[in-house]
Protein backbone atom coordinates (compact mmCIF):
# COMPACT_ATOMS: atom_id res chain seq x y z
CA UNK A 1 0.00 0.00 0.00
CA UNK A 2 1.37 3.37 -0.64
CA UNK A 3 -0.02 6.49 1.32
CA UNK A 4 -0.20 10.40 1.00
CA UNK A 5 1.47 11.30 4.33
CA UNK A 6 1.01 15.80 5.02
CA UNK A 7 2.89 16.75 8.25
CA UNK A 8 2.80 20.03 9.21
CA UNK A 9 5.64 22.09 10.25
CA UNK A 10 6.42 25.17 12.98
CA UNK A 11 9.04 26.83 10.69
CA UNK A 12 11.26 29.87 12.88
CA UNK A 13 12.02 32.74 10.62
CA UNK A 14 13.99 36.12 11.68
CA UNK A 15 13.81 39.76 10.80
CA UNK A 16 9.93 39.54 8.59
CA UNK A 17 7.52 42.69 8.98
CA UNK A 18 4.68 40.80 7.59
CA UNK A 19 3.33 37.47 7.26
CA UNK A 20 3.63 37.22 3.04
CA UNK A 21 7.19 37.56 3.58
CA UNK A 22 7.62 35.48 6.40
CA UNK A 23 5.68 32.68 4.45
CA UNK A 24 8.24 33.20 1.76
CA UNK A 25 11.43 32.93 3.31
CA UNK A 26 10.25 30.31 5.48
CA UNK A 27 9.39 27.95 2.02
CA UNK A 28 12.70 29.00 0.83
CA UNK A 29 14.59 27.89 3.78
CA UNK A 30 12.61 24.92 4.26
CA UNK A 31 12.90 23.75 0.61
CA UNK A 32 17.00 24.58 0.90
CA UNK A 33 16.94 22.23 4.07
CA UNK A 34 15.00 19.20 2.36
CA UNK A 35 17.05 19.83 -1.01
CA UNK A 36 18.38 17.48 -3.13
CA UNK A 37 17.54 14.39 -0.80
CA UNK A 38 13.80 14.90 -0.78
CA UNK A 39 13.46 17.15 -3.68
CA UNK A 40 10.14 15.55 -4.16
CA UNK A 41 8.47 16.91 -0.62
CA UNK A 42 5.49 18.89 -1.86
CA UNK A 43 5.95 22.55 0.28
CA UNK A 44 2.55 24.38 0.99
CA UNK A 45 1.31 27.04 3.16
CA UNK A 46 -1.09 25.11 6.26
CA UNK A 47 -4.48 26.71 6.55
CA UNK A 48 -4.90 27.39 10.61
CA UNK A 49 -8.38 28.70 12.17
CA UNK A 50 -9.38 30.40 14.81
CA UNK A 51 -9.90 27.65 17.63
CA UNK A 52 -12.62 29.36 19.50
CA UNK A 53 -15.02 30.97 16.54
CA UNK A 54 -13.40 29.43 13.39
CA UNK A 55 -11.95 32.41 11.51
CA UNK A 56 -9.07 31.87 9.16
CA UNK A 57 -6.06 32.97 10.23
CA UNK A 58 -2.79 33.26 8.63
CA UNK A 59 -0.22 30.78 8.54
CA UNK A 60 2.46 32.98 10.10
CA UNK A 61 2.73 34.59 13.74
CA UNK A 62 4.73 37.63 14.08
CA UNK A 63 5.78 39.43 17.13
CA UNK A 64 8.96 41.71 17.51
CA UNK A 65 9.87 41.26 13.83
CA UNK A 66 10.21 37.10 14.21
CA UNK A 67 7.80 34.49 13.14
CA UNK A 68 6.27 30.99 13.46
CA UNK A 69 5.19 29.75 9.93
CA UNK A 70 2.59 27.04 9.38
CA UNK A 71 4.32 24.94 6.74
CA UNK A 72 2.10 21.83 5.52
CA UNK A 73 5.32 19.03 3.64
CA UNK A 74 3.56 16.37 1.80
CA UNK A 75 4.89 13.07 0.43
CA UNK A 76 4.15 9.61 -0.71
CA UNK A 77 5.35 6.82 1.05
CA UNK A 78 6.02 3.62 -0.97
CA UNK A 79 4.97 -0.19 0.41
CA UNK A 80 3.67 0.43 3.76
CA UNK A 81 1.41 -2.24 5.56
CA UNK A 82 -0.54 0.75 8.01
CA UNK A 83 -1.16 3.89 8.28
CA UNK A 84 0.97 4.32 11.47
CA UNK A 85 3.89 2.87 9.52
CA UNK A 86 3.76 6.03 6.59
CA UNK A 87 3.40 8.43 9.46
CA UNK A 88 6.44 7.33 11.27
CA UNK A 89 8.66 6.99 7.70
CA UNK A 90 7.37 10.61 6.54
CA UNK A 91 8.49 12.15 10.01
CA UNK A 92 11.47 10.16 9.81
CA UNK A 93 12.81 11.26 6.87
CA UNK A 94 11.58 14.76 6.81
CA UNK A 95 12.59 15.27 10.32
CA UNK A 96 16.30 14.33 10.08
CA UNK A 97 16.76 17.23 7.40
CA UNK A 98 14.39 19.33 9.52
CA UNK A 99 16.45 19.61 12.67
CA UNK A 100 14.88 21.45 15.86
CA UNK A 101 11.47 22.46 13.79
CA UNK A 102 8.48 20.32 14.97
CA UNK A 103 6.18 18.03 12.87
CA UNK A 104 2.88 16.85 13.09
CA UNK A 105 1.11 14.42 11.03
CA UNK A 106 -1.75 16.25 9.70
CA UNK A 107 -3.63 13.84 6.96
CA UNK A 108 -2.83 10.32 6.13
CA UNK A 109 -4.59 8.74 2.88
CA UNK A 110 -3.96 5.93 0.93
CA UNK A 111 -3.35 6.57 -2.99
CA UNK A 112 -5.12 4.17 -5.55
CA UNK A 113 -3.32 4.33 -8.97
CA UNK A 114 -5.72 1.60 -10.23
CA UNK A 115 -7.08 4.40 -12.67
CA UNK A 116 -3.47 4.83 -14.45
CA UNK A 117 -2.61 1.26 -14.67
CA UNK A 118 -5.90 0.60 -16.43
CA UNK A 119 -5.30 4.02 -18.83
CA UNK A 120 -2.22 2.43 -19.43
CA UNK A 121 -3.34 -1.22 -20.33
CA UNK A 122 -6.18 0.23 -21.88
CA UNK A 123 -3.53 1.77 -24.63
CA UNK A 124 -1.66 -1.32 -24.81
CA UNK A 125 -4.56 -3.37 -25.94
CA UNK A 126 -5.58 -1.03 -28.60
CA UNK A 127 -1.83 -1.25 -30.44
CA UNK A 128 -1.68 -3.44 -33.36
CA UNK A 129 1.00 -6.19 -32.83
CA UNK A 130 3.56 -6.25 -35.67
CA UNK A 131 4.04 -9.66 -36.31
CA UNK A 132 6.17 -10.96 -39.40
CA UNK A 133 4.78 -11.86 -42.40
CA UNK A 134 2.34 -9.07 -42.55
CA UNK A 135 3.43 -7.62 -45.36
CA UNK A 136 6.34 -6.21 -43.76
CA UNK A 137 9.05 -8.91 -45.21
CA UNK A 138 11.83 -6.21 -45.66
CA UNK A 139 11.71 -5.05 -41.92
CA UNK A 140 13.39 -8.83 -40.78
CA UNK A 141 16.12 -8.72 -43.60
CA UNK A 142 17.24 -5.30 -42.50
CA UNK A 143 18.11 -6.08 -39.09
CA UNK A 144 19.54 -9.16 -39.78
CA UNK A 145 21.73 -7.25 -42.33
CA UNK A 146 22.56 -5.15 -39.49
CA UNK A 147 23.52 -7.77 -37.29
CA UNK A 148 25.89 -9.54 -39.61
CA UNK A 149 27.83 -5.69 -39.85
Amino acid sequence: MDCRVVVEAAVPVYDVSNPDEAVRIAISKTGEMLNPDLNYVEINMSERHCPHCGDALEPAFIAADESLVALELEMTVFNVERDEHAARIARKEIGQRLESIPLDVVAIEEVVDDESESDGSEEAEEEEPVVAGDGDDEVLPEFEELIDE
